[in-house]
């Protein structure tokens, strides 16, 4: 892979395990539905939308477009983006439908990494080390926190496919490690907080105290 210009970079301590900030979330002041949503500014929705457009763009480069690999392949970057969308807006209501969307996306992007090792073991191409020049140069412009599919738009549509499979194995890499550390912090939060039941009772039973700290003078 021909190494072009350096890409501008900023650093940045944000991860999905931190969350979406505040102001992009739906939020409720009072009651017991936390606030929800804001999936757009999770770095992995982030990166799965990357990794949807980057496939869609592979698929129509390398792979018929007759073959239920094609269909797969695409459907698999989708589920991918489509279920971490889907669980941030249900958190509010259901925190184990995010954790079990979330395992869904993670599921359904594992599929596409391993479609995208088959490929490279078909065209006899080797999977990119970890640790090689060209993994970490894409390593680093995916760190930054305005890269989008613009970001890879030349090198996807230019290179080869051996070379484009190994770009998008990266982001794949990338998406899946924010996603492991979604998963574990929605875990701790549901050991902690528990589910919708339990904020409803937490929080009849505040309300109920607050109304008898009141007396019923206050009524």
């Amino acid at each position: 892979m021909k190494t072009p210009e350096p890409h501008r970079t900023h650093s940045t301590n944000r991860t999905d395990a931190q969350g979406s900030s505040p102001e992009s979330r739906t939020s409720h002041s009072e009651g017991f539905i936390p606030a929800h949503g804001g999936y757009e500014n999770l770095l992995s929705f982030q990166k799965s939308r990357i990794v949807y457009d980057a496939t869609v763009r592979f698929c129509d480069r390398f792979v018929d477009r007759r073959s239920r690999t094609h269909d797969q392949m695409v459907q698999a970057a989708r589920s991918g983006k489509q279920n971490i969308l889907e669980g941030s807006r249900a958190s509010g209501t259901s925190k184990e439908t995010e954790l079990k969307l979330t395992n869904v996306a993670r599921a359904s992007l594992e599929e596409l990494l391993e479609d995208y090792r088959d490929y490279l073991r078909t065209v006899g191409q080797p999977i990119w080390e970890k640790d090689s020049k060209e993994a970490l140069y894409v390593r680093k412009l995916g760190k930054s926190p305005d890269s989008s599919w613009e970001t890879f738009r030349e090198f996807l549509e230019t290179r080869p496919g051996h070379v484009a499979a190994n770009i998008i194995i990266s982001l794949i890499h990338q998406t899946n490690y924010l996603l492991d550390q979604q998963i574990r912090r929605l875990e701790k939060d549901f050991l902690t907080e528990g589910g919708l039941r339990e904020r409803m009772t937490r929080a009849r039973l505040a309300s109920r105290t607050q109304q008898q700290r009141r007396g019923p003078s206050a009524s």
